[in-house]
């Protein structure tokens, strides 16, 4: 198993990856994509505490994001990414 593939929860403040999967219904995948989070695009965690919301970037905009939503988004880490 890539070691570089986990929830964009868990994912570092300063990090960036790339949106691979989501686990979640149809709901969840429509709600992501009103927000623009599509697989293949780019984000970087602005502020991560491990608790609470996420502050994630896309591009120039950011989003706060709840935590379970972030635990349901797989991503790929992008290597030696930091701020």
């Amino acid at each position: 198993m890539d070691t570089s593939v986990l929830s964009l929860g868990f994912l570092q403040t300063g990090r960036e990856a790339v949106i691979k999967d989501f686990n979640g219904g149809r709901n969840f995948h429509q709600r992501l994509l009103d927000l623009g989070l599509v697989r293949g695009i780019k984000v970087r965690v602005i502020k991560n505490d491990m608790t609470g919301p996420l502050i994630i970037s896309i591009g120039e905009g950011r989003l706060a994001i709840g935590r379970g939503m972030a635990l349901k988004i797989i991503v790929k880490e992008v290597n030696g990414s930091c701020l």
